[in-house]
């Protein structure tokens, strides 16, 4: 982290109250008593301190905070800013708290940096050329056929998360973080399901809620696994995968966090190729049966990772709750919705996922 400088944090606040700021303390809160140096030495983030100024010829208490980085949905950054940015926002409309002054950040310079007037993020990237995957998947499945290209394009993407899931984590409360959000997260399994509408012909409230109690069952299985934690890309599915020329590509809007669990990638793309094939042929098979195995068989072949068929089953139930959702996919057909319930409740109890057996957990 970098050095604080006693001038930088004068000069910030003097923006923020709009006046010339005279810093006459500077101390961890609480420590006050030890007044024997008035400048900063070092600071130390996720410790409060209480600076003392003078500004318009009145004196202030100021106490300027960061959160600590730990457990409990602490360990990212934006965990982190997240905090401090609601806080800043809802302060000062409860009667009788203590008000905020502002919101702000530390640069990678030492600077600090005022946001307290922001009403929204927002990130820029780079503009990258290409085409979504998900049009060579739509060009099978009007085409029926299949090109060498795509075949040596499904390898590719394969081969893409052997070599991201080759780098390990240490962190082992982030794979238990990451399971615990596969549940409880609002883009994933509960989040999903809460989505649902009432008065479906082909799911229930209790057929939901059987998913879901299935699911807590499998987080269980899954923090016990914290030593499979692994670099991810979080949301890696056709619509977010750029080709260019041959087996060129980009990916795009990384989800959720860098460390997961590799069964996250592999049926977040997957399950396309079922999904495709469900609508094609009712089951998996032909060109898009070929692209699941080949896609699985090569990374299974490159790691060795025959574990990831004990952690795989709530994945796939995440993912397929996707792909039959009304609200994602408002035009598939109701036997295929039915195949994909059928899907999920059957890997759900199956200790071990076989490549071999998908069709059978469709019936």
């Amino acid at each position: 982290m970098p050095r604080i400088n006693f001038d930088t944090i004068q000069e910030y606040l003097s923006s923020v109250f709009k006046d010339k700021v005279f810093i006459r303390y500077i101390g961890e809160l609480g420590k006050e008593k030890e007044r024997k140096e008035k400048r900063l030495k070092a600071f130390g983030y996720g410790l409060p301190y209480l600076i003392e100024v003078e500004v318009g010829g009145e004196r202030k208490g100021l106490v300027l905070e960061t959160i600590k980085k730990g457990s409990f949905g602490h360990e990212h950054f934006s965990d982190r800013a997240q905090i401090v940015i609601w806080q800043h926002s809802s302060f000062n409309n409860l009667p009788k708290h203590v008000r905020s002054y502002d919101l702000g950040a530390f640069t990678k310079g030492g600077m600090l940096k005022s946001l307290g007037d922001c009403i929204e993020y927002f990130i820029v990237t780079e503009k990258v050329e290409g085409s979504l995957y998900h049009i060579d998947l739509d060009r099978i499945k009007d085409t029926e056929e299949v090109t060498e290209l795509d075949l040596r394009r499904c390898l590719a993407l394969s081969d893409y998360l052997v070599k991201i899931h080759a780098k390990k984590g240490k962190e082992h409360g982030l794979y238990v973080r990451r399971a615990r959000e596969l549940l409880g997260h609002g883009e994933c399994i509960m989040g999903l399901i809460d989505s649902y509408p009432s008065n479906l012909n082909y799911i229930d409230e209790d057929g939901l809620k059987k998913i879901e109690k299935m699911c807590v069952e499998w987080r269980y299985i899954l923090k016990k696994k914290a030593h499979r934690l692994s670099r991810v890309h979080g949301d890696f599915h056709p619509w977010n995968i750029l080709f260019r020329k041959g087996k060129d590509f980009t990916v795009l809007d990384r989800s959720r966090g860098e460390w997961g669990e590799p069964a996250d990638d592999l049926t977040s793309l997957s399950i396309n190729y079922l999904f495709y094939s469900l609508q094609v042929q009712g089951k998996i098979g032909g060109h898009f049966g070929k692209l699941f195995m080949n896609f699985w068989e090569n990374y299974i072949d490159k790691t060795k990772d025959h574990e990831i068929f004990e952690v795989v089953q709530p994945f796939f139930a995440w993912r397929g709750l996707v792909i039959a959702s009304p609200i994602w996919y408002p035009n598939l057909s109701e036997d295929v919705r039915i195949k994909i319930f059928n899907f999920i409740n059957n890997v759900l109890n199956v200790d071990r996922f076989d490549l071999k057996d998908v069709n059978s957990y469709l019936s």
